[in-house]
C-alpha cells in the first residue's frame, strides 16, 4: 500500500500517460487515498463521489429550486425521499406539478392511472400557457377514458367555432357581393 505522498511515474502504476508524474494523495472529505497527477493535486483535493455529493441539489450553481420545465412545456418539481408525496416521482425525482397540487388539495397520493386534465379557463387549451397554469381552479382530476372524451369533445367544440366563424366570414361575403350586383 502506498504512503500519502509517494510520488511515481505513470509507467510504474500501469496508465497509459507512462510520462506523467503521480502523487498518492487522501480526498479531504472522505479520506480515501487515489493516485492523482502531480500538477493537478492542488486542484483535486476531493474524490469523484465527494466531488458530485458536493454539487448536488442546494450546493450546485445552476440550481433553480427544484423546478425545471420538459420539453412539452409542463413543469416538474423535484421532491425529496423523505416527502410524502415522493412515492409519486419518476425514477429522475421529478413530478409534474399539476398532479402534486391535486394530489396536495387531496391529502394523498394520486394512483398512477389518474389523470389530471388542464380546463384552460384562461389560456386557450393546448397552449403553453395553459400547461403551466397550475391553479387548482383550472385541474380537474379524472381517470384515462373520461379523459380521453373530455379531449375528443374539446378538439370538436374547437374545430366547430372555427368552422362558423369561417362561414360567418362567408356569409358576409356573399351579402356584400349580393348589394354590389343590385
Amino acid at each position: 500500500m502506498p504512503e500519502l505522498g509517494d510520488i511515481k511515474k505513470g509507467s510504474e502504476l500501469g496508465y497509459k500517460s507512462i510520462y506523467n508524474k503521480y502523487i498518492f494523495q487522501a480526498c479531504i472529505d472522505c479520506g480515501k487515498g487515489r493516485w492523482i497527477i502531480l500538477h493537478r493535486s492542488q486542484q483535486d483535493k476531493r474524490c469523484g463521489e465527494c466531488a458530485k455529493l458536493r454539487y448536488i441539489g442546494v450546493n450546485n450553481p445552476c440550481w433553480r429550486g427544484g423546478r425545471r420545465e420538459n420539453k412539452n412545456g409542463y413543469v416538474l418539481i423535484r421532491l425529496h425521499p423523505n416527502d410524502f408525496f415522493h412515492p409519486m416521482v419518476k425514477k429522475t425525482g421529478y413530478i409534474f406539478e399539476h398532479r402534486l397540487v391535486v394530489a396536495k388539495a387531496l391529502g394523498r397520493c394520486l394512483q398512477a392511472w389518474e389523470i389530471v386534465h388542464h380546463k384552460g379557463t384562461k389560456y386557450p387549451k393546448g397552449s403553453k400557457g395553459n400547461r403551466q397554469d397550475n391553479r387548482i381552479e383550472n385541474l380537474q382530476l379524472v381517470t384515462d377514458d373520461r379523459h380521453k372524451q373530455i379531449t375528443i369533445l374539446e378538439n370538436e367544440m374547437s374545430y366547430l367555432k372555427k368552422r362558423v366563424t369561417l362561414l360567418e366570414a362567408e356569409i358576409i361575403l356573399i351579402r356584400e357581393t349580393q348589394g354590389t350586383l343590385r
